[in-house]
């Protein structure tokens, strides 16, 4: 009796989703946070927040809620000197967030 051995491909480990790596890293003393990864925030952690304007990537708003929910934590401060194109892309994954898991599935096919 022969015994196979069957070979499997390479698969690499799919990135997180919802980690975002930067463009420009972020400078804290002598050290670089090269991505940040956010996690789905609760209600409270909305508070003071309008939803309308998270979906539309408001600054201000961004600058609110990213601290609340990055890992490693960043601060109010560290999110207004970020590289624009760095928070248009965490901006995105925060407007993922606020959908229901239908309308991501509608959407998705949509497009």
């Amino acid at each position: 009796m022969k015994n196979e051995t069957t070979e499997q491909p390479d698969v690499q480990q799919l990135a997180d989703n919802n980690t975002v790596t930067l463009d420009t890293p972020i400078r804290r003393g002598t050290t670089s946070i090269e991505s940040i990864t956010l996690r789905k925030p609760n209600s409270g952690e909305l508070r003071g927040v309008s939803l309308v304007e998270l979906l539309q990537m408001d600054v201000g708003s961004l600058i609110k809620v990213l601290p609340r929910i990055s890992s490693p934590s960043i601060t109010a401060v560290e999110v207004a000197g970020m590289d624009p194109a760095d928070l248009l892309a965490l901006s995105s994954k925060i407007s993922g967030f606020l959908l229901q898991k239908s309308a991501m599935t509608d959407a998705s096919l949509v497009a």
